[in-house]
């Protein structure tokens, strides 16, 4: 009779068992150095963003101030030649005034003679439509 090996069921699954929960082991390992990857590319992102918007606001002023100074250049060109354009309306409005000054002075006694002769010249007479009634 040949020697009998006792095998239990159960130790022919150990090893396969080890195995096996050293490979999910594995799994779970990568698993979770992979979440941590994807953690870190995402802190990455998040700050890659927040320098992107924090650039784009510098460009975004400095867009701002010189389009400013242009404005203010222009407007000060456009100014300057505003006031050149009130300077000589200004000057044509004293060369009229002077113009009418000047009429005034050269009519106003005849124009007072006229007014004063139709006023104080008083002729009494009778009017053409008064009847005289009986």
């Amino acid at each position: 009779m040949a020697p009998q090996i006792s095998q239990k069921p159960s130790d022919l699954k150990q090893p396969a068992m080890t195995s096996q929960s050293q490979g999910v082991h594995q799994l779970l390992q990568a698993e979770k150095r992979a979440k941590d990857k994807l953690e870190e590319a995402k802190k990455r992102k998040g700050k890659r963003l927040k320098q992107a918007k924090e650039e784009a606001m510098a460009e975004i002023d400095q867009y701002r101030m010189q389009r400013d100074k242009e404005f203010r250049l222009k407007q000060s060109k456009i100014m300057g030649s505003q006031s050149s354009l009130s300077e000589e309306i200004e000057e044509q409005t004293r060369g009229q005034i002077k113009e009418l000054n000047g009429s005034y002075n050269k009519y106003v006694e005849n124009v007072m003679n006229q007014l004063l002769s139709v006023v104080c010249d008083v002729k009494p007479e009778i009017h053409m439509n008064y009847r005289i009634v009986d």
